[in-house]
């Protein structure tokens, strides 16, 4: 496939491996006191660690 989405792409210092990107969305996952990132966190970034770029989550 030629697709331009799934070509490399340089961003400043960083290569991509394609032009995939995921937003970051405010889940509230972390757990309290202290919003520390936890097991359910880490696996839900894991599962999509193929996107080219994640940009994580904010806490409050």
């Amino acid at each position: 496939m030629n697709n331009a989405l799934f070509q490399q792409i340089q961003l400043g210092k960083l290569s991509l491996k394609n032009r995939i990107v995921m937003p970051p969305m405010t889940r509230s996952r972390a757990t309290q006191p202290g919003n520390v990132a936890n097991d359910m966190m880490a696996e839900y970034y894991a599962q999509r660690a193929s996107a080219g770029l994640i940009v994580s989550e904010g806490t409050q």
